[in-house]
């Protein structure tokens, strides 16, 4: 993890779910912001800077799908993670599809629920240090030739 604090969205309307993702994650060091329903975690989510978004599917009036299909109209970078006590293949393509990194059922281990928060940070950070070496590599593509050229130009000056 890096030296600057994650901040963590947990939204579910079961408490005890809530509570118990708060305190763990708050152990392992993460900032956490917890969220009662789809509604309030929006309202916080277009406030704040959340680094993940951990997520129950099924809350009303918004439910999970909804919320992570609002959040990724607010911001298509965003990083979720769907959570539901109702698992099913299709619920976890469409939400796969609608943008979300992963996927977890309950009842859950908890260590799991860490591991996917630091695997989606993680595979963040790489893409953008993937864009750095390739932008450099892009420079360097450029300036060579034109490195190259001015160095033609300057030998033949100097005969």
């Amino acid at each position: 993890m890096n030296k600057r604090s994650k901040h963590i969205l947990v939204v579910d309307d079961e408490e005890s779910i809530r509570e118990l993702l708060a305190e763990y994650l708050s152990n392992c060091g993460y900032e956490v912001t917890c969220a009662t329903s789809g509604q309030e975690a929006l309202n916080y989510y277009k406030s704040s800077h959340f680094d993940v978004v951990v997520s129950d599917l099924m809350m009303s009036p918004i439910g999970g799908m909804e919320l992570l299909s609002e959040i990724k109209k607010f911001d298509s970078e965003a990083l979720f993670i769907m959570v539901t006590g109702f698992p099913s293949i299709e619920t976890a393509l469409e939400a796969v599809k609608k943008g979300a990194k992963d996927y977890i059922t309950k009842p859950f281990n908890i260590d799991d629920i860490r591991l996917k928060i630091e695997r989606v940070v993680l595979e963040r950070s790489l893409r953008g240090k993937l864009r750095d070496v390739q932008g450099l590599v892009w420079a360097l593509v450029i300036s060579i030739p034109i490195w190259l050229i001015l160095g033609i130009v300057l030998a033949k000056m100097l005969k």
